[in-house]
């Protein structure tokens, strides 16, 4: 009989490779470079054996200590490891299960895009099983301004970031319906950071609701995801819960990166 979990999961081999997680964990979520005995306490690791296994990263470059405020940090031995998952990572790859799961849920088109160039490029597309059909296509690009995932997208941006985008883009109307007005769409987008989600409604194209929010994890956009649908199926009385399911997909996804 085969078995359904590798025993990995029962016992895992090298706990002192765990506890090196759980110190280089730590580390990275403090705001400030923290101590051994900081260290030792957060992470409930002795001070003896904390020491040893810092000596241990050090010695390899995964952490480094300042010799004058007795401070460890991540070493820059980690940088090409990160680049190097970053590179062979694909966000279509990881969301594309969640996203079928939503469409099938919703019975709507889910849009996957990602930033590129002050724009949103649409990366992946999953069709309605309606008939209705929407106009995008894969690699057609959208306004940030104007879009649900586009408004996700600068939801995520800096006051400087946001600032220097207003002043390279004309707020050009789509529709009736598009924001033009520099203190109309920050008023949104700053809605939008309150509540996680954004809403087009009718203001990138004439008759499409959109609600879009972004994959947004370890400070890093990875990306932008939307419901679409037909205005006319998007009764106010449904949109709850089209939010509820746009946000579990998103907690779903980033779990997974």
């Amino acid at each position: 009989m085969l078995e359904t979990q590798p025993e990995t999961q029962e016992k895992l081999y090298g706990t002192v490779l765990l506890k090196a997680k759980d110190i280089m964990d730590f580390t990275l979520a403090q705001e400030s470079a923290p101590t051994l005995m900081d260290i030792s306490r957060g992470t409930r690791i002795a001070k003896p054996t904390a020491l040893k296994i810092l000596h241990t990263l050090c010695a390899i470059g995964f952490m480094r200590r300042d010799p004058e405020n007795r401070r460890f940090y991540l070493g820059t031995q980690l940088i090409p490891y990160a680049t190097k998952a970053t590179s062979s990572f694909e966000i279509r790859d990881v969301a594309f299960p969640a996203l079928d799961k939503l469409r099938a849920a919703t019975g709507e088109t889910i849009n996957l895009g990602a930033l590129a160039d002050n724009e949103v490029m649409l990366i992946e597309k999953l069709e309605s099983p309606n008939s209705i059909k929407l106009k995008s296509v894969i690699g057609g690009r959208m306004h940030l301004y104007s879009s649900a995932m586009g408004k996700a997208i600068l939801a995520t941006f800096s006051p400087d970031q946001l600032n220097q985008y207003l002043e390279q883009t004309d707020l050009l109307p789509m529709t009736p319906n598009t924001l033009t007005s520099v203190s109309a769409l920050k008023r949104n987008i700053q809605e939008i950071r309150n509540v996680g989600v954004a809403i087009d409604n009718e203001e990138n194209e004439p008759e499409v609701f959109c609600i879009g929010t972004t994959i947004y994890k370890h400070d890093r956009l990875f990306g932008a995801f939307s419901i679409s649908a037909p205005k006319y199926r998007v009764p106010q009385s449904h949109q709850a819960e089209l939010i509820r399911q746009l946000l579990n997909t998103k907690h779903e996804i980033e779990d997974l990166i």
